[in-house]
């Protein structure tokens, strides 16, 4: 084993969205770091399932249910692995919910959901555990999972990129005010990926609030709108998470898991500093 793979070992990784797609590729890396997983998910057979499967490879895993989006939730699942690790070292706050239509179309029921889950469960994820990794000893880190919707967004997809652009910034100040207490934190910007990322939304989504309603043309549109080819732009979760450990080990602010984007951060960047040189002229 090198210094990188076993740059985390014996330490507890805590993941929401385990359950499937992301989450659950995240955890099964930092299991074969020899680390302890905790799978949170909204669909808790879901999140026992991915667990079932790292115990059977040999590693160690417990999975609760966990709607991120209720902060008593979220704070009843850090008690308990206070209770039965008393620290950990890893938080990933990965949950998001997807919800398309044009911005004209999406109701405040829409808006609300996305945001209470995207943003306010980063926020209650990060709260919930944050005094838990101040107990670890050893490298501690924190991954907030954005989108590549937050340096390329597209239209139709206005209440997740809108998400995705707050947690991303609440990450930069997060990684700035805990850089004292060395611990690190790393924003993950995943490209599309061959998970049921969509499904399960539409069935995270609470009943009260009506049906998540996907419309092909929204994502053609979408997809139009960004540029995105199919074939450089979507991969497996294991493909997306395949230099996680890496990154962390050396403290990476920024993951960009896959897909060609370099046209349009540069183009972005170009237009940041235009505005920025017009402003300093008399």
């Amino acid at each position: 084993m090198n210094a990188i793979e076993g740059y985390l070992s014996g330490g507890v990784a805590v993941v929401t969205g385990a359950g499937s797609g992301l989450g659950a590729a995240m955890a099964r890396r930092f299991s074969a770091q020899g680390m302890k997983i905790v799978a949170l998910d909204i669909d808790g057979p879901q999140a026992e399932s991915v667990a079932h499967g790292i115990r059977m490879a040999g590693g160690g895993a417990t999975a609760r249910r966990c709607d991120v989006s209720d902060r008593a939730a979220v704070e009843s699942a850090a008690r308990e692995v206070e209770a039965q690790f008393g620290q950990c070292s890893v938080v990933c706050a990965n949950v998001g919910v997807q919800q398309f239509g044009a911005i004209d179309r999406l109701s405040e029921n829409d808006w609300r959901w996305v945001l209470n889950v995207n943003v306010m469960g980063v926020i209650y994820t990060v709260d919930a555990f944050l005094p838990l990794l101040r107990k670890a000893s050893g490298p501690r880190h924190i991954v907030v999972t954005s989108s590549s919707a937050a340096y390329s967004p597209g239209i139709r997809m206005a209440a997740y990129t809108t998400s995705k652009y707050a947690v991303t910034g609440y990450a930069e100040t997060l990684r700035m005010e805990l850089a004292n207490e060395g611990i690190g934190v790393t924003i993950l910007f995943p490209a599309g990926m061959s998970t049921h990322h969509l499904q399960s939304s539409q069935k995270a989504r609470p009943t009260e609030l009506g049906p998540s309603l996907i419309n092909r043309e929204d994502i053609d549109a979408m997809m139009a709108s960004r540029g995105i080819d199919v074939g450089g732009h979507v991969a497996t979760a294991d493909y997306a998470t395949r230099h996680l450990i890496a990154d962390l080990a050396e403290n990476r602010r920024y993951i960009i898991t896959h897909g060609d984007c370099r046209q349009v951060i540069t183009s972005n960047a170009e237009e940041l500093l235009a505005a920025h040189d017009r402003a300093q002229l008399e």
